[in-house]
């Protein structure tokens, strides 16, 4: 088995009405729960808008810190989940499935393996 990121990308800006949202979110939860019973939900979670951000930079070996966004862009990275799944063909199934329940960009991404 192989960790992948499900990443999910959202445009920045107000969020959608509430009822388009209300069923994105049921939507997600039956993916959610089908990754439950297949065994390959490891976690997920959702995150706060860009903005909310704190940057941590080293600087001549010291740390500046910033707020707001590493790098300022049209969409953010609104939320992951991480799942166990044989190879990249089923982890772009489980992608795929929810980019059709979010509405929204899924990019795929392996983990490495630990050293």
């Amino acid at each position: 088995m192989a960790l992948y990121m499900l990443a999910m990308h959202q445009p920045v800006g107000p969020a959608p009405e509430a009822e388009f949202l209300r069923q994105v979110m049921a939507d997600l939860d039956v993916v959610r729960r089908e990754l439950q019973a297949a065994g390959s939900w490891v976690f997920a979670g959702g995150l706060h808008d860009p903005d909310a951000s704190t940057v941590l930079r080293p600087v001549d070996g010291d740390v500046l810190v910033t707020d707001g966004p590493y790098a300022e862009g049209k969409e953010h990275l609104g939320g992951f989940t991480v799942i166990d799944v044989p190879d990249l063909d089923a982890a772009l199934e489980w992608g795929k499935r929810t980019a059709l329940a979010s509405t929204l960009p899924i990019e795929v991404r392996p983990f490495r393996q630990s050293f």
